[in-house]
């Protein structure tokens, strides 16, 4: 029996179907090379805006076609869209429908009892299959308390809930010790990570020491690897957790921190918790600590009530923080979260020129950050090929890096001398292989 997953959405979805594999894996499936190849296709998805709904949906009318796929496969859909109530319903075509956190209940809903597969409470003591040898994703909390008006997070993922720290600290010894990397530690709010094993009277620190300290002890560990960690609230991210990225080590000067809007009653009807004030004053003090940072941010067009000059707000303090990467989204109304019922009244036209109004800024923006960087050296993790063949990668700062070699170079560490800059990109020369 041969299995095949797709996954829509964020890294932490990659990671969970990372932990999907080894569970198959476990139970006597094997991986197909493409979906056509699969008895059991699973659709790992993500609910966060309409048209990832309705890329699941496409996906699941496809594969229901006999013509394309006379294995009759059967369609199992996970992540967010399983918790949706309303959506499992339409989706009668689906076999089943399967909550994450439910993972080790899968042998027992593919009717294969007689397996022996590990038995376990906790889905993050999954063992995963990892992607590729060098690179590797792990969650260190899930789910979201913060309750953002558009957001449809905590009602999918469910409250916050975090790993012990010393389950995380093996896991990512073991990775270290077979080589990776590069590790991303993930969660919906990693400044919110608490390790409940701790006393208490001991957490009396800012909110986010304990996902410090557990930065802290990682940091300690030898090897040559890198970590990266996505996302951060703004509102939750205090001078211990900057200080800690300053201080560098393994911990990468890569900070994705979302903004959402720069436009103050904007950010109120969000939910957020922070003014613009609030958030150019952080941004400011990581630059001053960490100035080589990679910032990134997360901005929503259009949500309800927008007007042009909320808008143009948006675009000030886009350019004062001058962000390295920007994810432009397209407000798209979630039932159940409290935004669904304010009136969606920005079209879809207008969506779209202020979505390529901030792209516009954003290219200059980046353009400009990336031409003071010709001529420096900067050491690169090489992680594939881009459709030109030469060889891509990112730098400590998450920057991507092209390269022409002759010799493969995939997951391995290099310095490169920048000759050329582009707006969502550099490309330079070898100067020593093998770091």
């Amino acid at each position: 029996m041969k299995y095949f997953i797709k996954t829509f959405g964020c890294q932490m979805n990659f990671s969970d179907s990372e932990r999907i594999a080894g569970k198959l894996e476990e139970i006597g499936y094997k991986s197909a090379s493409n979906d056509k190849e699969a008895d059991l296709i699973i659709l790992n998805t993500c609910s966060v805006r309409q048209s990832a709904e309705d890329r699941v949906w496409g996906a699941v009318n496809n594969y229901k076609k006999k013509k394309l796929y006379p294995r009759n496969s059967k369609i199992i859909v996970t992540g967010c869209i399983a918790k949706r109530k309303k959506v499992v319903e339409k989706m009668d075509k689906v076999d089943i429908f399967l909550d994450i956190k439910d993972l080790n209940k899968l042998p027992k809903l593919l009717n294969q009892n007689g397996i022996q597969a590990k038995n376990t409470n906790d889905y993050f003591q999954i063992k995963p299959k990892y992607q590729n040898s060098f690179t590797a994703y792990v969650p260190i909390m899930t789910g979201c308390d913060n309750f953002c008006s558009y957001c449809i997070v905590p009602f999918t993922r469910g409250r916050e809930t975090s790993r012990p720290m010393e389950e995380i600290l093996e896991e990512v010894k073991g990775l270290v010790k077979q080589g990776y990397k590069e590790i991303w530690l993930l969660g919906q709010n990693v400044n919110s990570y608490i390790n409940h094993e701790r006393i208490k009277s001991e957490l009396k620190t800012n909110k986010g020491s304990d996902f410090v300290i557990l930065l802290e002890e990682i940091n300690k560990l030898p090897g040559k690897f890198w970590i990266r960690f996505v996302s951060s609230h703004p509102k939750d991210m205090g001078d211990n957790l900057i200080k800690v990225i300053s201080h560098n080590g393994h911990i990468t000067p890569y900070v994705h921190l979302a903004l959402q809007s720069g436009d103050n009653e904007t950010l109120r009807k969000m939910n957020r918790h922070y003014t613009c004030e609030d958030y150019l004053k952080l941004v400011k003090k990581i630059r001053k600590a960490i100035p080589d940072v990679f910032l990134a941010t997360d901005i929503i067009v259009g949500f309800p009530g927008e007007t042009q000059k909320q808008f143009l707000n948006t675009v000030k303090i886009f350019k004062q923080a001058r962000f390295s990467m920007v994810y432009i989204n397209k407000y798209s109304p979630r039932e159940g979260t409290a935004s669904f019922k304010m009136k969606d009244n920005v079209s879809m036209a207008e969506k779209d020129r202020r979505a390529k109004e901030l792209n516009r800024a954003l290219s200059k923006i980046a353009l400009d950050n990336n031409k003071k960087l010709v001529g420096r050296q900067l050491e690169v993790l090489i992680d594939g090929r881009a459709k030109d063949g030469l060889y891509i990668g990112k730098d400590k700062s998450y920057r991507s890096v092209k390269i022409k070699s002759e010799k493969d170079l995939i997951g391995q560490f290099i310095r490169v001398k920048i000759k050329k800059a582009f707006d969502y990109g550099l490309e330079g020369e070898i100067v020593i292989l093998d770091l």
